[in-house]
Order: structure tokens, then sequence, then C-alpha cells
């Protein structure tokens, strides 16, 4: 895109060419999407642009129910992420759940502030310093601020994924059909996904 394109209008063309692409190479592809969906993986992940579940899994339109937000916060008071999980779960039947974390993470930088951001999002962030109090020894000791921010991205994704395995939708479906909960990482800087070992 050059610099002088208004990127909204460079998007819609881009859509264009990549939806005729796609119906050239696949005549069936949109028809069969626009029959219904039954992804695998429910993925829930963070706002950032740069963590296009889609995309880094080589995967396609359909394969992957999503719900992202700011720093991937998985909070039992929030019925968005609720509603998501209870959808994907009872609904579609999901076999995987996701949580993936990422470096570079404005929300965990944000939490390890001492500053306000401003607006909501200091609300938003509270469970992140939530796991900041809890870890603030640890977190203390590493020096360095990105390396800091991306521990708290594990802390955060190991707290998601406790948060996750107690609702009741997520045990019900672990117990009776082998459900499976993964908490992972993705590293930008080289693009590559590394499972926390955290989930069931």
């Amino acid at each position: 895109m050059s610099s002088q394109q208004d990127p909204f209008q460079y998007a819609l063309k881009s859509n264009d060419a990549w939806a005729n692409y796609k119906g050239h190479q696949n005549p069936t592809f949109f028809p069969k999407l626009a029959e219904g969906q039954s992804p695998s993986i429910l993925w829930l992940g963070c706002s950032d642009s740069r963590v296009p579940e889609t995309t880094l899994l080589g995967l396609q339109p359909g394969d992957v129910f999503t719900h992202r937000n700011i720093a991937n916060i998985l909070s039992p008071t929030d019925l968005s992420f609720l509603s998501v999980v209870e959808y994907a779960v009872s609904h579609i039947k999901v076999q995987h759940i996701v949580l993936c974390g990422h470096t570079g993470c404005g929300g965990c930088l944000g939490a390890l502030s001492d500053s306000r951001i401003g607006g909501v999002l200091d609300a938003w962030l509270t469970p992140l310093k939530t796991v900041r109090a809890a870890n603030e020894q640890e977190l203390k000791a590493i020096v360095d601020e990105k390396e800091r921010a991306g521990r708290l991205a594990v802390l955060n994704v190991q707290r998601g994924v406790e948060v996750l395995m107690s609702t009741w939708v997520v045990e019900e479906a672990v117990r009776e059909r082998g459900l499976k909960i993964h908490g992972v990482l993705y590293d930008i800087g080289v693009g590559k996904i590394r499972d926390l070992g955290y989930g069931n």
C-alpha cells in the first residue's frame, strides 16, 4: 500500500482481489462457507493487529471461532467472553480451546506501569494488574522491561486458563467429551507459537 492510498479503500480493493482469487481457486469455497460453520478450535487472544489467528495458524475462514480483547484477559464477570465460550463449547462443540498471549503486548506494558492510562483501559487492565501484584517479586527481579512484560504475558495466560477451566460449561465438556484446553504464547519477533503447558 502506498502512503497516498486511503487504508480503508485499499482494504476494500484487497478484499475484492482476495475473494476473486479464492473463488477462482476453489469455486465451492464461499458457497460451502455460507452453509454454516463447524470449527474445531476456539481461539481466545489479544486484539493486537499483529496477532491474527487464522493467518498465523495457516488456516482458512471457517476453521477457527474467535474472541479477542485487549491483553487477552479472561474475567469470570465478562459476559462477552462467557457467551463466546458457551456458544463455542455447547453449540459448535469445538474440540480445543486455545488461549494465546504474545510478546510485546501493550496491555502487559500498561499493567506494569504505575501511571494511569486513562479512560476505561485502567478498569479493563485490573485483572492483569492483579496478576502482576500476585507475582510482584518475580517480576521486579527481571531488569529488562520487554522481558518483564513477556513474563507477565505468560502469567496472564496461566491465570486465564485457570479462569477458563473453572467455568461450568468448560468443566462439563472436559469431563464428558474430552475438550482440550491449551495456553500458548505467540512470539511476534519470530512468528512462532509456543505451547506453555497450561491446560489439560
